[in-house]
């Protein structure tokens, strides 16, 4: 949908034992983490090509080999931070 602003925040909680997330069940299905090290290794990204009817055609970023697919507005994302994280390892 256009028009909508997401605004990613990038934060150290502490440990993830500690954790007790609460999100809207209305936006949120489910909640997983991945290692930074496993979005680090090549084999674990992907690309995916993608073409409109008019042919117009773009490629955007997948995680692959954890518990889900990490796909859409939230590889765009992963894929930018990990950019700023890690330059030159990413």
């Amino acid at each position: 949908q256009q028009g909508q602003m997401v605004a990613p925040v990038v934060a150290n909680l502490g440990p993830l034992e500690d954790l007790r997330l609460t999100p809207n069940p209305d936006e949120v299905e489910e909640v997983f983490t991945l290692p930074l090290a496993h979005l680090l290794r090549e084999e674990n990204q992907g690309y995916t090509h993608f073409r409109t009817a008019s042919g117009y055609s773009y490629t955007l970023p997948v995680f692959l080999n954890g518990p889900h697919k990490v796909w859409g507005l939230t590889a765009i994302i992963t894929e930018l931070t990990l950019e700023l994280l890690a330059p030159g390892r990413y």
